[in-house]
């Protein structure tokens, strides 16, 4: 091995050391049951520790599993494909751009799924590079969409000047105001700024890259040095649960894809937004899912000259073919591992309950109520009434405006069928169990976007069928015409209940409900006895 293939291994080692393991404390692990074996698998040395210590809270779950089989997340460079966390279901034929039914697999799973973690770390590139192990470095992705940097130094003292609040922003930085001690390769950087957006890529911000001629913390450059592990974000609309939920979801991809120490998934890490805003959002409970620590903005460091030991700068949200708000799906495949992981470790982290039905018999329905001006379902009252004569159904019919976050979450994860008119609120599909079944009312002329969402997911979708049984109000109020996302609608109850029976026989028939119910079953018999 040569020397500077020994610095970039003990820098990849090293590279956002959070917290050395520390006596007994293992807190930082968190993670569902069924992901640790992944854990423990790239971490063999946290599980042996685990392993020799009484107080470790993962001690019996590995004295009782097999983490020394071959499991992998999937982006591993050594994980094959018979291992990995998730495989691609495409039972349905392959068509168009790809030519062959493993192609379409393969596709799958590198467009949405972990694989395509697997291609951000194939395509890191050293951008800035150190020479000794206490300089300062940049590896980036190709479109510079994803970056780890250690030891870089950020100049805020323009901010003082800004007294306007602002967002989206792709002047932050003048040349010069960002930058390390290392070797910069300036036109390979260069070369990765076509996609040059506030939300696509961090192009903006690195173009400005300068290499410093001395280390910045040891020449006393720095008003203040970051040791805590540091996520920046360019976050999307934080008042729409679609677009926020896809800053969370890059985010939570971005922390695999850094995963290289076993604190990789600790919630002792800042996050800083790229904006001065004060965050606020209706779904804000969820960044405690990633962080202990109040959530930062620019005003943090307005003035001041900041050296961060630890960066992390993640995938965005409205990257070209990304995950999930531009994401190209072969036809044909659905279930993807990553967002399933997703799922469980947001629902994990929040601690959100999974209850168990009270009869098997029962399927719980919850009907969405939009309390805006447009898309409002007119004869709601009549279509929630025929579901009440239903006995097989359990009905609620809930706006989820005003009602906490976590609380909106522990009703979603404990529904069976989730109905509701096209609008961010059906993002919800994300939290739903495996065997449930979305069933858009009308998807308003915009066919894919959750039709797509839940294909990824992978829960069921439905939508409605029959457009002579649905009464638009009028032809909408877009200031550019008619649209039919801008009224309101009407639909026949017969049809309506049609389309719920086939949500119902497909999660009766699902194998993970029915597995569910049984459980619950036996369960109530052990209580009873």
């Amino acid at each position: 091995m040569t020397n500077l293939m020994f610095l970039i291994s003990v820098i990849f080692v090293d590279i956002l050391r959070f917290h050395c393991v520390n006596g007994d404390n293992f807190s930082f692990i968190s993670l569902p049951d069924h992901h640790l074996p992944y854990y423990f698998k790239r971490f063999p040395q946290t599980a042996a520790q685990c392993l020799e210590s009484d107080e470790c809270p993962y001690r019996s779950f590995l004295l009782t599993h097999n983490v020394h089989s071959d499991v992998c997340w999937g982006y591993e460079y050594d994980c094959l494909p018979a291992n990995a966390f998730s495989h691609p279901q495409c039972p349905g034929d392959y068509a168009g751009y790809v030519q062959s039914k493993q192609n379409q697999i393969d596709t799958f799973y590198t467009q949405a799924d972990f694989g395509y973690i697997r291609e951000q770390l194939l395509e890191m590139r050293i951008m800035c590079e150190p020479l000794f192990p206490h300089d300062s470095m940049l590896e980036c992705s190709n479109y510079l969409r994803f970056c780890r940097a250690r030891n870089i130094m950020i100049d805020f003292t323009d901010l003082i000047k800004i007294t306007d609040p602002f967002r989206y922003k792709t002047d932050v930085l003048k040349p010069g105001q960002i930058g390390g001690y290392c070797k910069l390769h300036r036109e390979r950087l260069q070369s990765q700024l076509d996609h040059l957006s506030a939300l696509q890529s961090w192009a903006p911000e690195l173009r400005n890259f300068q290499e410093y001629p001395e280390r910045p913390v040891e020449a006393n450059k720095c008003d203040r040095v970051i040791e805590k592990p540091t996520f920046i974000m360019k976050i999307d609309a934080g008042g729409n649960m679609y677009h926020h939920f896809c800053d969370f979801f890059n985010l939570y991809m971005s922390m695999h894809g850094n995963a290289s120490h076993p604190d990789a998934f600790t919630t002792d890490v800042n996050i800083l937004i790229w904006e001065t805003y004060t965050y606020s959002s209706p779904f804000g409970e969820t960044f405690k899912a990633f962080t202990q620590n109040p959530i930062l903005d620019l005003k943090s460091f307005r003035g001041e000259t900041v050296c961060f030991r630890n960066l992390v700068l993640p995938l965005l949200p409205r990257m070209i073919f990304g995950l999930y708000y531009n994401t190209p799906i072969v036809s044909g495949c659905h279930s993807s591992g990553l967002f399933q992981a997703f799922s469980d470790h947001v629902l994990h982290r929040l601690q959100i309950p999974l209850e168990r039905p009270k009869s098997d018999k029962i399927l719980r329905i919850t009907f969405l109520a939009r309390r805006t001006k447009y898309r409002q379902i007119l004869n709601i009252d009549e279509l929630v009434g025929e579901l009440a004569k239903d006995d097989n159904f359990q009905v609620q019919n809930i706006s989820y405006e005003g009602i906490p976050f976590s609380q909106q979450l522990e009703i979603t994860r404990n529904t069976d069928i989730f109905i509701g008119m096209h609008g961010a609120g059906l993002t919800h599909l994300l939290f739903l169990p495996k065997w449930a079944s979305l069933f858009e009312l009308y998807h308003c002329e915009d066919p894919g976007c959750y039709s797509d969402l839940a294909r990824l997911r992978g829960v069921h979708y439905l939508t409605w069928e029959d457009q002579s049984k649905l009464i638009q109000e009028d032809d909408g109020h877009h200031p550019d015409g008619s649209h039919a996302k801008f009224t309101n609608y009407s639909f026949d109850k017969d049809e309506f209940m049609r389309l719920v029976n086939v949500a119902a026989d497909y999660v009766r028939n699902h194998v993970d409900y029915q597995k569910f119910v049984g459980h619950s079953d036996a369960q109530r018999m052990h209580e009873e006895l």
